[in-house]
């Protein structure tokens, strides 16, 4: 037994898994701490991964290595691109899966991952030099030592679980929170804050009416979230079933109000507004007589089902009459309640941009912990804390990625500038630089920077490099190929295009809205030809190939727009500056910045409440 580290991780959820994993492929001997190894990035809510920019951030995770991507690729029991109707930069990957295989995946990987250790305890303090972090100690006294502690508790710390005016301490259901980091950092000036969220009923599917509902099949192609082509799933696909509550499910809803924790100032945390508790939409959408459900099956081979848009903390018998009333689940029955969940949080306007605390040094936080929600930001932090952990032991530079190269960025940048006032979640429309953040091309931005990195390894350049060939292939055969009326009229007239009345090169053909390029190579003269044209990679690398030749002139503009603004975050601001001193700022201004420290003019100008005349101000400080 080994009691010292260069990195221990403390949590087993999605960020602590990433971070953890990511630490130790760099070579740093690492510990992860976690109270109940068989719940290993346990999918507390829906067993869904993906989604609306969220499946933007987990092929990123993918490309610089993560296993986020692998796990869901392996566990998965749907899969659908969201989106399609939509141009390609909101085109969003989104997969069902099985709850269990799920954290039994990412079991497997962890136990066969070289320099990582795994403890089963609760850690109760940090263990300090100074404001040096220099281990952490448990539950029953044991003390680990490390050159850097990585905390990702996600709704642990101080957890309280509410169900009508029942409450109960717990992280989850059926597991205890976790007490004393917070009291301990609270004690060396960090602010402590309390945050809300909630889950939905499980119910049995044997009791459920899947033919008065609406089934959402997955897409027919079985696409992955990894750039690993040798990743294959073969679990069964399951359908979800569509259904919507009515007037009667609100008047039950109704009845119990007086009950709610919500309602009664019982919960003082803030919760999501963009993903509320059944009570909560009732309330606020009152104009509303109907929400859509979503009944998703929590795995291949079990009877257990998620009730997708239900969340709620009311009473059991509330719930369940509520239920009842909904279509298709007339004689529905629970396996367990929806609940509440209280939990504490660090506004992480107290960490840099490499997710490292600015109070205690070599230490780093990651995942609910900073006021997020969601697997998949919380594995995106463990990442980059795993990362810069190591990278800090080392003397290296730090890694940061900047908001015109991912969503990861984007998700850091806003937290660590604008801290939050609700639980974040990441959006399209956080980012600036959509067309160029696709999901298509998360490899060809961060690839190659993982792998210097040592996070990726050679395969996944390999495999990039291949399909940066191709593409380039395509591009160049359609660039030099002319066809006729002859040759392609008759295409063009299917697909519900204009035809032609002489011959044009096929790549201004391909440049329409109506033509897909997979389906044009294929009535070109000599596109059968092309190499890889039975690769299994054919339609996705066809679908980015067609991405650039449709939108080069967006990409190209987006790209001049971010190489401007990127020119701020080179302007960097010293450490010892003292803002009070630069009367001319707004006091508002003097404030924020104060408070936040901003590393760059970049991240000044993004921080709320200070002006673009704050900003003058700073950069004739600076002399520019």
């Amino acid at each position: 037994m080994d009691f010292e580290y260069d990195i221990i991780v403390v949590g087993g959820g999605h960020a602590g898994c990433e971070a953890a994993f990511t630490a130790a492929m760099m070579g740093a001997r690492t510990l992860l701490i976690t109270m109940d190894m068989t719940k290993l990035a346990q999918m507390s809510c829906n067993p869904a991964i993906g989604g609306i920019a969220k499946g933007q951030i987990v092929r990123e995770i993918d490309a610089m290595g993560g296993m986020t991507g692998i796990v869901t690729d392996r566990s998965m029991i749907q899969f659908r691109m969201l989106n399609l109707s939509k141009g390609p930069a909101m085109w969003s990957p989104r997969a069902q899966c099985d709850r269990q295989r799920f954290t039994i995946e990412w079991r497997k990987i962890l136990e066969k991952t070289d320099n990582l250790s795994i403890w089963q305890e609760q850690a109760t303090s940090l263990i300090l030099n100074g404001m040096n972090v220099a281990g952490v100690e448990t539950s029953f006294g044991t003390r680990f030592f490390s050159k850097g502690v990585i905390l990702t508790n996600g709704t642990f710390l101080n957890g309280l679980m509410h169900i009508g005016f029942n409450k109960m301490k717990g992280g989850r259901s059926g597991e205890q929170s976790s007490t004393g980091l917070s009291e301990q950092l609270e004690e060396f000036g960090f602010s402590v804050e309390r945050m809300k969220t909630g889950t939905s009923a499980r119910i049995d599917g044997r009791s459920i009416d899947f033919s008065a509902m609406t089934e959402q099949k997955g897409d027919d192609d079985r696409r992955t979230f990894s750039y690993l082509i040798e990743n294959k799933n073969l679990l069964s696909q399951k359908s979800c079933f569509v259904t919507h509550t009515n007037e009667d499910v609100h008047e039950e809803l109704r009845k119990g109000f007086k009950f709610s924790p919500l309602f009664t100032g019982r919960i003082k945390g803030r919760g999501p507004r963009y993903c509320p508790s059944i009570e909560d939409k009732v309330v606020t959408f009152k104009e509303r007589n109907s929400h859509q459900l979503f009944i998703e099956p929590e795995g291949e081979d079990t009877i257990e089902y998620y009730v997708n848009g239900f969340s709620s903390s009311l009473p059991l018998e509330v719930q369940l009459k509520a239920l009842r009333k909904v279509k298709g689940l007339e004689k529905v029955e629970m396996f367990r309640p929806g609940y509440a969940i209280e939990y504490d949080f660090f506004q992480p306007t107290q960490l840099s941009h490499t997710l490292e605390t600015k109070a205690i040094k070599n230490l780093y936080f990651a995942g609910q912990i900073n006021g997020t929600t969601g697997y998949e930001e919380a594995a995106a932090q463990g990442l980059i804390a795993g990362i810069n952990s190591v990278l800090k032991i080392r003397k290296d530079n730090p890694f940061i990625l900047g908001r015109e190269e991912s969503y990861i960025g984007v998700l850091i940048d806003d937290l660590v500038t604008k801290g939050v006032d609700e639980p974040y979640r990441m959006f399209t429309s956080r980012a600036e630089y959509r067309i160029l953040l696709r999901q298509d091309n998360a490899d060809e931005r961060l690839t190659r920077k993982a792998f210097d990195l040592g996070t990726a390894k050679i395969n996944r350049v390999n495999i990039l490099e291949e399909k940066e060939n191709m593409m380039k292939e395509i591009i160049d055969f359609l660039a030099e190929s002319s066809v006729g009326p002859e040759d392609i009229n008759e295409f063009l007239e299917e697909v519900k295009t204009n035809k032609i009345t002489q011959k044009v090169k096929a790549i201004t053909i391909a440049s329409r809205p109506q033509v897909e390029v997979k389906k044009l190579l294929k009535v070109i003269k000599g596109g059968e030809k092309l190499k890889f044209v039975n690769s299994d990679r054919f339609k996705e690398i066809c679908e980015s190939a067609e991405i650039k030749i449709k939108y080069e002139g967006y990409i190209q503009r987006e790209k001049i727009i971010a190489d401007k603004i990127k020119r701020l975050e080179s302007l960097r601001i010293p450490e010892d500056i003292d803002f009070n001193e630069l009367v001319s700022i707004s006091t508002e201004g003097r404030q924020k910045l104060s408070r936040i420290k901003p590393g760059s003019i970049g991240q000044a100008g993004r921080i709320s409440g200070v002006s673009p005349s704050d900003i003058n101000i700073l950069l004739m400080y600076l002399g520019r």
